[in-house]
């Protein structure tokens, strides 16, 4: 088998949660994979390994009450940006922006840091120094 190039890793891993097939996760994902969720903020849940990394995302595709949808994808070499909109719910606020910043290696996903807008407010600069 050869190596899959970025490009189509990434759009197998968007058809996964377009389609709703978390088989297509199947060997997507390298041994050492890393990824990183928008949630809970500020900083996210970091997840470790295939098998961690597989089990999180198949979770995510199965929700059903739920629909990530990407609205654009940028290759460039061995990364890959994926901006998408996710719904969580059915009202007009239950939705949110974000960015996946991936980096694929030998044909498998290595890594995936998830940012998103997040509710709430960051304190300015001088009110989080103690000034």
């Amino acid at each position: 088998m050869s190596v899959r190039s970025t490009a189509e890793v990434i759009d197998r891993f968007n058809r996964a949660f377009t389609e709703g097939d978390a088989a297509l996760l199947a060997d997507l994902v390298a041994e050492d994979c890393v990824m990183e969720s928008v949630q809970p903020a500020p900083s996210g849940e970091r997840v470790v390994g295939r098998e961690a990394c597989t089990e999180w995302w198949t979770a995510l595709v199965d929700d059903s009450a739920t629909q990530f949808t990407p609205q654009e994808v940028i290759v460039a070499g061995d990364r890959a940006t994926i901006v998408w909109t996710y719904r969580f719910g059915d009202g007009a606020d239950q939705w949110v922006h974000g960015v996946n910043v991936m980096r694929v290696t030998d044909g498998r996903i290595a890594e995936a840091l998830g940012f998103s807008k997040t509710v709430g407010e960051v304190p300015p600069a001088s009110e989080s120094d103690g000034a």
